[in-house]
């Protein structure tokens, strides 16, 4: 099962691929496993054994916390995606247990992903006269019956100790169709370009 469509999927569509993607098409064992450190991530054996492989970028996108709060912003109205070959709907609220559709232009059809909120992360720390203010906001999103990948994606910003501000995407994955076994490589290569573009949509909102 591929949701496939000729032109930009319609909310009605895309609705229509949520519906019919049923549960996630990944071992439940790592559900919420992008939680976890990016060593530990890129160090289980067990996740690699599984056929999983890691796709890892971590960008600087500024400094303060008013640059923070503006990536956090975009995050939340998934500016991440606002590509012009990559979209999910704006309005998708980020909460745990929401399905949404990742849409993407691959050569002349657009295909529809669906996937569900796994969880959602955020903190912040006090700023102190020793210490400065730390934060952070994420969340991390499970792909259903009917995505051409099988795994977990986090999207996050983080102000560290360094009054610095990092964009980070962390995923782990590995084919769930034939089209995606037999064109892998591809699509490795189209996650870290993703990476990329998805880095440059959240510096414009900074």
């Amino acid at each position: 099962m591929v949701f496939l469509c000729w032109a930009r999927p319609s909310p009605e569509q895309q609705k229509a691929c949520i519906n019919k993607s049923g549960t996630f098409n990944y071992d439940t064992k790592y559900k919420g496993a992008t939680m976890k450190p990016v060593s530990s991530i890129k160090e289980d054996k067990e996740l690699s054994k599984d056929g999983y492989l890691v796709n890892h970028a971590r960008v600087l996108v500024g400094s303060g916390l008013q640059t923070y709060e503006k990536g956090k912003a975009a995050l939340q109205n998934w500016r991440h995606f606002g590509l012009d070959w990559a979209f999910v709907d704006p309005k998708t609220p980020i909460q745990s247990g929401v399905k949404f559709c990742v849409c993407l232009k691959e050569f002349l059809p657009w295909v529809m992903m669906p996937l569900e909120v796994v969880y959602v992360k955020d903190s912040k720390s006090a700023k102190t006269k020793k210490k400065k203010g730390v934060a952070s906001f994420g969340f991390g999103s499970g792909t259903l019956q009917g995505h051409l990948l099988a795994g977990e994606e986090r999207f996050s910003i983080e102000l560290d100790e360094n009054d610095q501000v990092w964009y980070e995407v962390l995923s782990f994955s590995k084919p769930a169709h034939f089209l995606s076994f037999i064109g892998y490589p591809y699509v490795q290569l189209r996650q870290k370009y993703f990476a990329h573009q998805s880095a440059n949509a959240v510096l414009k909102h900074v």
